[in-house]
């Protein structure tokens, strides 16, 4: 039994850990991203078996921790507060050309972010050519164009 509360105590950390941190944190990891996440997974695996390394004990914490998640995703689709709590919802950082500053600040990205993924996924080149950038709940930003711009962009 003290497997599978050692178990949940640490998801619903490393849940809440990873929530506060920011939704860029895990989708384009860098190398000191991975490396921090190695060490977190090792850390968290020493957490989780004590000085108990039997196969039972391994096979208990995974079960444990696959039924947290198949649990926490049946909450998110009955209950799509619960879903929000946990996952966040979209944040429009960038509004008719203009950029949030505060929502920038508080999700961490920068005007360098929105213009990388402006380029990468619409070819545009300047912030006024986009009518808004949205940080998705994955971590992705979605760039739609202003019309003209779309216009131009389908002639090519």
């Amino acid at each position: 039994m003290e497997t599978v509360i050692r178990g949940l105590i640490l998801y619903v950390f490393l849940m809440l850990i990873f929530r506060i941190s920011g939704k860029r944190t895990l989708y384009e990891a860098t190398v000191f991203d991975f490396v921090l996440l190695l060490i977190i997974a090792e850390t968290a695996e020493q957490a989780l078996v004590g000085e108990d390394h039997s196969l039972m004990n391994s096979f208990v914490l995974i079960i444990t921790l696959l039924l947290t998640d198949i649990s926490l995703s049946l909450l998110k689709q009955k209950y799509k507060g619960f879903g929000n709590v946990l996952d966040g919802v979209p944040v429009i950082l960038l509004d008719d050309g203009k950029l949030l500053h505060e929502r920038l600040k508080k999700v961490r990205v920068d005007e360098a972010d929105i213009m990388e993924s402006a380029r990468a996924l619409r070819g545009l080149e300047r912030l006024d050519q986009i009518k808004y950038a949205i940080l998705e709940k994955d971590g992705k930003i979605t760039i739609i164009p202003k019309e003209q711009e779309q216009k131009e962009i389908e002639k090519v």
